[in-house]
């Protein structure tokens, strides 16, 4: 660390600086000026000025932001002044859109600086107009609501000016007509330069290449660094500072793209591009069509070989069953077999020539997985009800991620709500890798003795005892009552939520909303609306959940969400540990639930005027010596065990709207 004044000193000596983010997001800055509602924090000013000096100095930055502190507005102003090209990612499209098109203007707007700006997505969610037209022709899509679905896509994209298919709000994103018309790096990528002019994935790339500041999301970025790490190109330009927001998701999606993965519905796109090619370029190489209806079959009998329920396990837990062994030396064999009259026809026409370099690239990833001896990767599968998947994610991605940083001489800001465990980065940088960086943790100005209760309720049975879950919804239905429904309860396991739901649909005087019974934006809406509804979810609802005011006034999580120690990846990385000397639950296990919890935890307290009790059932945070490293990450809240507390809060709360 240098001798500079600290954060807090730096501010205070700037408050009169209009360069200064301390001037900037004060009470005389431009936002207050400008920005109804706007509040000064010193929260965010200290956060911003660590992120501008980290810009300035070309650091490393780590920042933990509590909720409420507007990390979005401290990274944004930084970068916007800055005068350098910016990269920022963040977790989801959903918040890369937020992001581009409502924070930034505002932004852009108030300091009166406009930088051109890009928003960049991965070619999947951009239109491909070529591919709608061979869609108009394809006899899968003749069914009437498929045909009315694209009929509705092909009308969008002779008037977009974007292809962002975002833009289409009226056909489903799980609409299968989707896969047959967005841009497909196998289909696009063989086209004569003469024949992109209308390409709009090449118009954003370009846009991108162009722009001072680029919105991204996290796959595609760690799309871009695991290119880099392989030496074969680069999507994203050139950066002098890298912002990742969300930091907290970044080490799972990099696993990811650092790993490789062969599944059924790749075979399946190989299968129908083949023969759709074969009938368009090949007609007479008819051992395309019939090789390729082979490899269908060996596809759907590789997935009945590994059984009829949906599993996720280790691949050593099936490598050697006859069964399973044959159907995947069978189903190399064909695609062998299928390579053959590809490369052969691959001078035909560019669809042939994809289809080739495709068949070899699953080649390779299945030989790649059979090969047991690399010890670098976990081998696991995952079936569904009619497909699966074959995985290879790295042991661990500091390695490659670190060596993928070390290529891009730039600044880098990692931030998120949640990073610090018990007040240290140590797992975060651990597991990709960071050494050397500057930290920051500023908490939520939020003030949450006064306005937030954490209960945990006394006498609570441990999990693994059978009455675990009658105890819970015991407790659940009392803090219900007590809060007038307007609460979350959230699982850690699709099981307990099940249980859960049924019990509650049948006793609950509130309505009940169950994850699943519609997607999940339009569930959180109808909760918002009902404004006395219990929602129930897993994990999805665990972070990225924003629910403001009075309709949200309790979250009840039934027990510490470490993760499930029958999941293979995490079986896998225990052992990688356990070898080398490692804790393995102090080390790894522990943060990742500590982490979790923070984001459950966060659901509570979304504004400055909300109020809430936050109830957590497992009596592991008071009984087991890893329950204060729990306590002390979260917001310092009064706790209380008994639930005539919570009744108390709530009744004044009702005496005071009275």
């Amino acid at each position: 660390m240098s001798d500079e004044p600290t954060v807090s000193e730096v501010n205070v000596a700037a408050l009169d600086d209009p360069e200064s983010m301390a001037y900037v997001l004060g009470d005389y800055g431009p936002f207050a000026d400008s920005k109804p509602g706007f509040r000064a924090r010193t929260e965010q000013q200290q956060l911003a000025t660590a992120i501008d000096q980290c810009i300035a100095e070309s650091n490393i930055l780590i920042g933990e932001a509590g909720t409420g502190v507007g990390k979005t507005f401290a990274y944004l102003v930084p970068a916007l002044t800055c005068g350098k090209r910016v990269i920022l990612s963040t977790g989801t499209r959903h918040l890369q859109d937020q992001l581009y098109h409502t924070d930034l203007p505002v932004v852009r707007r108030t300091l009166g600086r406009h930088p051109k700006v890009a928003l960049l997505k991965g070619r999947a969610n951009y239109i491909c107009k070529s591919r709608v037209e061979r869609a108009m022709r394809n006899p899968a899509l003749r069914d009437p609501a498929l045909s009315a679905q694209l009929a509705q896509i092909r009308n969008w994209s002779d008037q977009t000016e974007t292809g962002d298919i975002s833009e289409v709000l009226d056909v489903p994103e799980a609409s299968p007509v989707w896969a047959y018309v967005t841009s497909n790096d196998d289909f696009c990528s063989d086209h004569n330069p003469e024949d992109m002019g209308g390409c709009f994935v090449l118009k954003a790339r370009k846009r991108a290449m162009d722009a001072k500041i680029v919105v991204v999301n996290h796959h595609l970025f760690c799309a871009d660094l695991a290119l880099k790490e392989g030496s074969f190109g680069e999507i994203l330009p050139e950066a002098d500072v890298v912002i990742i927001d969300e930091a907290h998701q970044l080490p799972d999606t990099a696993a990811i793209f650092f790993g490789k993965r062969l599944s059924s519905r790749q075979l399946f796109d190989l299968v129908r591009d083949s023969q759709a090619e074969f009938l368009s370029e090949a007609p007479d190489v008819t051992e395309i069509r019939d090789r390729s209806e082979a490899l269908e079959k060996a596809t759907r009998d590789f997935r009945l070989s590994l059984g009829v329920n949906q599993r996720r396990d280790a691949w050593a837990a099936v490598d050697s069953k006859t069964e399973v062994s044959s159907a995947l030396e069978h189903l190399r064999d064909t695609l062998e077999l299928l390579f053959e009259p590809l490369d052969i026809a691959s001078v035909r026409g560019k669809g042939l020539e994809s289809c080739r370099r495709r068949c070899l690239a699953h080649m390779e990833v299945l030989e790649s997985y059979t090969d047991q001896r690399d010890e670098e990767y976990i081998h696991w599968f995952e079936t569904y009800r009619t497909g699966f998947s074959l995985n290879l994610t790295p042991q661990n991605v500091a390695k490659p991620f670190s060596s993928a940083l070390a290529q891009l001489s730039c600044s880098w800001v990692f931030t998120s709500a949640t990073l610090a465990v018990n007040g240290s980065f140590e797992h975060f940088q651990s597991q990709l890798g960071i050494e050397d960086a500057n930290e920051i943790q500023v908490d939520s100005p939020f003030n949450y003795k006064k306005n937030a209760l954490l209960y945990l309720p006394a006498g609570m049975p441990l999990p693994q005892q059978p009455e675990f879950d009658n105890a819970v919804l015991r407790i659940a239905s009392e803090v219900v009552e007590a809060s007038e429904g307007r609460c979350f309860i959230l699982f850690t396991s699709h099981r307990a939520l099940e249980y859960a739901a049924a019990e509650m649909r049948r006793t609950c005087t509130y309505p009940v909303l169950v994850q699943g019974q519609m997607p999940k934006r339009e569930l959180v809406d109808a909760f918002q609306s009902m404004g006395n509804a219990v929602l129930l979810g897993t994990s999805s609802f665990w972070e990225g959940v924003d629910v403001r005011g009075e309709a949200l006034s309790s979250v009840i999580i039934d027990r510490l969400p470490f993760a499930s120690p029958g999941d293979p990846v995490l079986q896998a990385r225990i052992n990688g540990l356990k070898k080398n000397g490692i804790n393995a639950f102090t080390e790894y296990q522990l943060p990742k639930a500590v982490l979790t919890l923070k984001q459950g935890v966060g659901r509570l307290i979304r504004d400055v005027n909300d109020r809430g009790v936050m109830v957590i059932c497992d009596p592991r945070l008071q009984t087991k010596d890893y329950g204060n490293t729990f306590l002390n990450s979260l917001p310092s809240m009064r706790t209380v065990q008994k639930p005539h507390s919570v009744n108390q809060f709530f009744q004044q709360d009702r005496e005071s709207e009275a």
